[in-house]
């Protein structure tokens, strides 16, 4: 699969797989802005997906050593979006790191998302599953 990209700042790089191998591309700062209550971030590049195909923006393990976790937890790019990709961090208290300019911010991992119909009915089946943690019950816990 090929997906185009545009670089709409000169200092935007090309999402990059550290290996073959990975489904994540690193997205990489070229600017930040710091808000009064969360810092964001413009990778500078804008995609153009393939049809039926969505983005979607994730934070890098390293996150965990920052401080920071994306304020939407993933990002969805529908397939019509082709504005520069921007991530938005909430920090998590006085200590946090913030992530330079030029250091890798997230990753974009592109998948194809099936857009089903939605039918009304007067009831769906029921199941075993409640809530949230509804699977301890299950399980007897």
């Amino acid at each position: 699969m090929n997906v185009k990209f545009s670089k709409l700042h000169p200092k935007a790089t090309m999402p990059n797989r550290a290996n073959p191998t990975d489904f994540g591309a690193d997205l990489t700062a070229i600017s930040l802005f710091i808000g009064d209550d969360y810092i964001e971030y413009d990778t500078g590049i804008a995609i153009e997906l393939p049809e039926g195909h969505a983005g979607l923006i994730m934070p890098r393990s390293s996150v965990s050593k920052y401080g920071l976790v994306l304020a939407n937890s993933i990002g969805l790019i529908d397939q019509t979006y082709r504005q520069s990709l921007k991530l938005r961090f909430k920090v998590l208290n006085d200590s946090a790191k913030i992530y330079d300019i030029g250091d890798k911010i997230g990753q974009l991992v592109i998948l194809p998302i099936p857009t089903p119909s939605f039918e009304e009915v007067g009831s769906v089946k029921q199941t075993d599953r409640g809530g949230f943690g509804s699977t301890d019950l299950i399980k007897g816990d």
